[in-house]
């Protein structure tokens, strides 16, 4: 079984990435709490894992990317397809995508698109990095 763990993204970056065009890892320029414990946790056992981006999609650790400001209720339907399309697409070939969330904080777009996707079948939500095993 392959398994991957992903969460989605934060609006807290690294803010002296803005402007610069340099491109960064995602444990670069997310800065949040709960995303970089996400991160450490999953470096720490060993696992694959991947952060849920807004704008460019499924974004793998050693991929790079600049600094972003888009928030999820300013995804077009346009990009909002391509969101799924995009999710779908990398993330086919693993056997399990375990989704780290707060219920409290989950934003529609993303409950959206795990509903939409098609292979929502593979996807089991979690609340706590202790089940990052």
């Amino acid at each position: 079984m392959i398994r991957i763990y992903v969460t989605h993204c934060s609006a807290k970056k690294d803010d002296s990435l803005k402007h610069t065009g340099k491109k960064v890892t995602p444990h670069e320029l997310y800065t949040a709490t709960p995303t970089q414990r996400f991160i450490d946790k999953c470096k720490r056992m060993g696992v694959a894992w991947a952060i849920f981006s807004d704008l460019y999609g499924i974004w793998f650790p050693d991929e790079k990317h600049q600094w972003y400001n888009k928030h999820p209720d300013r995804v077009s339907e346009e990009e909002f397809s391509y969101l799924v399309r995009d999710f779908e697409e990398k993330l086919s070939n693993y056997d399990e995508i375990y989704f780290y969330h707060n219920p409290g904080r989950f934003h529609p777009l993303y409950k959206r698109v795990l509903n939409e996707v098609r292979i929502k079948d593979k996807i089991y939500l979690f609340t706590h990095k202790s089940e990052i095993v």
